[in-house]
């Protein structure tokens, strides 16, 4: 499909104007600092720490005379939805105003001011919870009119009664000259009118950028869990007296700190440390603020923010940076609020460790053979034995699909809702009446928990019939019971159509649901009937309520014991959706089921990954406002306090494979520019369709791919052309062909070898067809170098293909992706305040690492997979802030498997990143992989997460003898079965004290 070429515009920050010091009151007056921008912060060096320097907040009275000229009226935004603000809104028109109680007439009129600098063509719009701020609805946004340079501002008037306990949240629109949408991140600008005894109010605002490293410690995990004990309250109440209200936000102070504020007037202390202005900040609030009466001071006022130490009673110190300074003087009956952003204080000092372990690996003494949510206690209990803040798992829906070792695979969930049976504690469901049933399993159990690895099948053959076992004592209790009935309405928009797909997967024998002899197609009135109590289905169906309910008790309880331990859990949303699973059944119109999703061709993947998923349809996600991934994070945030984006380059754009393909090469980006014919022309490119699209074969290709075989192979296979050269007979001329009929003979080696040569035939091709093209538009195959189509081609021919191939990959598509990824990213991050982290791996396009700083995405970073192509590694100390640095992820190797894959590559390791001399030892000793470790810990990225099998590997007697039994996932084996468990129990591990203790001291030396 072509796609138009388009450049997105990014939004450009004020311009700064730094003010000299100056004397004040017989005291230096210390710099101006100022609004929030949206670009990469400046740094100041203030001792060995960075801190963000900003422009001064230069704040001018207002004025509704002056105007650039540009046109200011109401456009609508297009191509937006009702309330992608994140904002709070009702059901019916996007406002929730506390209930009205008493109407007064204070309030007349709000002025807004935002300190902003923008670019020809650009214009910015107030939004907020109110009628006249559009109700959240972007497309009824309030334009904005242009006073400078750096500001712009307008107004709403009340002509009716506003209710006393009304709270207006608002927040900024930035619409580029292409029509893309910038927001001013966060949902705390705030009116609240039951505090205000005034007629007008001034909002002096700043922009806030959402990849500022402060708006990370607003999200869930720091908010309720990692920093919820740094909060002091001081008591500070808004009168009619006050002229001006000072807010300001930081996060990383102590819990015996606050902030306090000084400046050139009396009212703010004359700059005397000794008797600082402090500012309040109450339990629910994200501000720091001051009301405080100036109408007797004289204007320009410069002050500034500071750390109070409360328990000391003394200064702390400044922020950096310049003097912000106030220019309005305040009017009678008028309060200025001040939105001074975040104070400058460093903001990249917080850092944390992690272990990431699948749920499935866990072993306790009393799991069922299989790691279980009630085992994570356990971790949780061990984790903070060493001082580690985060658990990060793989996903945990349900994969259950065919009742094989194949549904090992936690990426192929069946529901992106539900939770995997797998994991579910029978214990825990026991009641009196099945007590003796569950000793009866005993037995199996001990046998189940003593293997090496996990027996997929066995486990969750037992678990199933026992679970049916106690539902059939217990269900009429469970179903009538309160907190079961919370459950059903919080979920029922996923659990009915789930449990429904799993009775009929049951009866029908399959989850292809083009298989089944009715109910084909999902429709909601005869999928209401079969789920209605009175169905004679109903008890069937209603099985599987139960069990995800237990789970969910089970998974909440376990997450809320790592609350409490001051551990935060960090799950892992999949790139994509089961084919043949409850969401393409419900909903087919959001994905493409005509393609497959995968990854191109990479070290770890010749072939490519073929994953089988559908692919999206933004398009149709778009136009509902993205409602089923807003559900997902919604259900993601009852469990998880951070999640993990797999394959978030998928977001920019998608690996797609056509149905008739088995091997990821087949593939190409979706969406992408793709090349005109005439560009061959124009690149004097000799063209030749059927050369360049159709597999290339003649001899020499079929002895190179076949050896002795080629003559075998031509007489059932293929069939001569006019031209001397070999095509596929019609019967074997796509992948899948070539794959069915390899089914129906032997499983042996020599059908296996021809299976895969001629996958190598097919695949040995320079351009693929572009869809729905005729015939003018091209893809490129990866790889294009490595086929012997392209190597037989005539030189100079080779070298300008060569060069459109790599225009074509890392040229083109930059902005055009980068267009795509904030059409659907900051829509779908602003509905979710959990810790965003990005798998930015692969072929990463240029544009990937700005659009993750602009929208504060945390990236990962992996010493072996140096995202520098001119790099042979990537050094944990190179690491930005906002990252997770890691050794290794599941879909690799551990440290000790690593060490013995490539000893060419580890020698320089050895030499190079660990510095050490000589020859490198032939194995993983244990310093080796304290070592790296250490390089991890001490990275200044925020969070470094580690393999289990990673730490345990630092310790020679804990850590298991065989790393090759460490490995997790193999990513090129599409059939691989995910069984790894940990050789220890938790309880083992919980007892090496001086492992503990001594990784206990790594981990608090390190700063995490």
């Amino acid at each position: 499909m072509l796609v138009p070429k388009v450049t997105p515009v990014i939004a450009k920050p004020a311009k700064k104007k730094i003010v000299s010091a100056t004397k004040v009151s017989g005291k230096k007056s210390v710099p101006d600092t100022g609004s929030t921008i949206q670009k990469e912060p400046k740094k100041t060096k203030t001792g060995n720490k960075e801190v963000r320097e900003t422009s001064k907040t230069s704040h001018k009275k207002l004025s509704t005379n002056k105007s650039s000229g540009k046109n200011t009226k109401n456009d609508n935004l297009p191509g937006l939805i009702v309330n992608p603000s994140g904002l709070p809104v009702s059901a019916k028109k996007g406002i929730q105003l506390k209930s009205k109680k008493n109407s007064v007439n204070r309030i007349k009129k709000i002025f807004f001011q935002l300190r902003f600098h923008t670019s020809f063509g650009q214009e910015l719009f107030v939004s907020g919870n109110h009628p006249l701020l559009g109700n959240c609805e972007v497309e009824k946004a309030i334009p904005m009119q242009y006073f400078d340079e750096e500001h712009w501002n307008t107004s709403i008037e009340f002509n009716e009664a506003i209710d006393e306990d009304t709270e207006i949240t608002y927040q900024y629109i930035l619409k580029n000259t292409d029509g893309s949408i910038s927001y001013d991140w966060g949902t705390d600008k705030k009116i609240n009118f039951s505090k205000l005894a005034h007629t007008e109010i001034l909002c002096l605002d700043s922009w806030n950028f959402a990849g500022y490293y402060e708006n990370t410690f607003y999200t869930e995990p720091f908010e309720n869990v990692l920093l919820n004990h740094n909060k002091v309250k001081i008591s500070a109440k808004i009168t009619q007296s006050a002229t001006h209200l000072f807010k300001v936000k930081a996060p990383l102070l102590t819990n015996e700190q606050t902030i306090c504020i000084l400046g050139n007037c009396k009212a703010l202390g004359n700059w005397d440390t000794e008797k600082p202005v402090l500012l309040n900040r109450t339990e629910a609030e994200t501000y720091y603020t001051l009301p405080i009466n100036l109408g007797k001071e004289s204007f320009p006022i410069a002050y500034k923010y500071g750390i109070y130490d409360t328990k000391n009673q003394s200064f702390v110190k400044y922020e950096a940076g310049d003097n912000r300074t106030v220019f309005d003087y305040g009017t009678p009956g008028r309060l200025t609020i001040l939105n001074d952003g975040f104070a400058l204080l460093p903001n990249n000092t917080w850092k944390g460790a992690g272990v990431a372990v699948p749920v499935f690996s866990l072993r306790s003494e009393n799991s069922f053979g299989v790691g279980e949510f009630t085992d994570m206690k356990l971790l949780v209990d061990w984790s903070e034995k060493l001082g580690l803040k985060m658990i990060q798992i793989l996903p945990i829906n349900d994969t259950t699909a065919t009742n094989t070792y194949t549904d090992s695979y936690p990426y192929a969930a069946i529901s992106a809702f539900a939770l995997h049976p797998l994991y579910l504690n029978l214990k825990a469901i026991t009641d009196e009446a099945n007590a003796k049933a569950l000793q009866k399993l005993e037995k199996e159990r001990t046998r189940l928990n003593a293997l090496d690895t996990m027996d997929y099948v066995a486990v969750t053959k037992i678990k199933t019939e026992f679970a049916r076992l106690v539902y059939a004592g217990a269900k009429d209790k469970t179903l009538a019971s309160n907190e079961y009935q919370q459950f059903f309405t919080q979920n029922e928009h996923w659990l009915v159509p789930y449990a429904a797909f799993c009775y009929l997967r049951d009866q029908y024998g399959t989850v292809d649901f083009n298989q089944w002899p009715a109910y084909k197609q999902f429709n909601l009135t005869d999928i209401q009937e079969l789920t209605n109590p009175s169905s004679k289905a109903f008890s069937e169906i209603a099985f599987y309520y139960f069990v995800q309910y237990h789970l969910h008790l089970q998974l909440k309880e376990a997450t809320a014991y790592a609350h409490k331990k001051g551990i935060i859990v960090k799950g892992d949303i999949a790139i994509g959706v089961y084919r043949n699973g409850v969401d393409a059944w419900q909903n087919p119109q959001l994905y493409h089921l005509d393609f497959q999703a995968g990854a191109p061709p990479d070290d770890f993947a010749v072939k490519g990954q073929n994953w089988g998923f559908p692919t999206y349809n933004w398009q149709r996600m778009r136009e509902d406002g993205f409602a089923w991934w807003k559900q997902r994070f919604e259900q993601m945030s009852y469990y998880f306090d951070a999640f993990r984006i797999d394959h978030i380059l998928g977001f920019f754009r998608i690996w797609s494979i056509p149905m008739n393909a088995v091997e990821g090469i087949m593939g190409h980006f979706v969406p992408a520019i793709p090349v005109h014919i005439n560009e061959f022309h124009n690149n004097h490119i000799w063209f030749d369709r059927d050369r360049y699209t159709k597999p290339y074969i003649t001899e020499n290709v079929l002895w190179e791919v076949f050896g002795y075989d080629n003559e075998l192979v031509k007489s059932l296979f293929l069939k001569k052309t006019g031209t001397g050269m070999y095509e596929l007979k019609a019967e074997y001329r796509t992948q899948r062909l070539v794959e069915a009929h390899f089914k129906q003979l032997d499983q042996d080696t020599h059908h296996a070898k021809i299976r895969q040569g001629l996958y190598n035939l097919i695949s040995n091709v320079i351009l693929f067809d572009s869809e729905e093209a005729d015939g003018q538009y091209f893809h490129f195959r990866f790889g294009i170098e490595e086929t012997s189509s392209f190597r037989n081609l005539e030189a100079g021919t080779r070298e300008q293909l060569k060069n459109l191939y790599v225009n074509y990959f890392f040229r083109r598509q930059d902005d055009f992706w980068m267009k795509e990824a904030l059409q659907k990213l900051p829509a779908l991050k602003r509905v979710t305040n959990m810790l965003v982290c990005g798998e930015d791996l692969g072929l990463v396009p240029d544009c990937v690492p700005d659009v993750m700083k602009q929208l504060g995405l945390l990236s990962l970073e992996i010493q072996r997979m140096p995202k520098d192509p001119t790099k042979e590694f990537f050094h944990p100390n190179d690491a930005p802030y906002l990252s997770v640095v890691t050794p290794a992820t599941h879909d690799m190797s551990t440290i000790r498997g690593w060490w013995e894959e490539d000893k060419e590559k580890i020698q320089h390791f050895y030499n190079h990143e660990l510095g050490q001399f000589g020859e490198a030892p032939y194995y993983c000793e244990a310093w080796i992989n304290k070592a790296i470790v250490l390089q991890h810990l001490y990275s200044p990225a925020m969070w470094t997460v580690f393999q289990l099998q990673d730490l345990l590997g630092m310790d020679e007697t804990l850590r298991r003898s065989n790393p090759a039994e460490e490995r997790i996932n193999i990513p090129a084996d599409p059939h691989h079965y995910w069984r790894y468990r940990m050789h220890l129990t938790l309880e083992t591990l919980n007892q090496a004290n001086d492992f503990n203790q001594g990784l206990f001291t790594s981990i608090q030396a390190s700063g995490r």
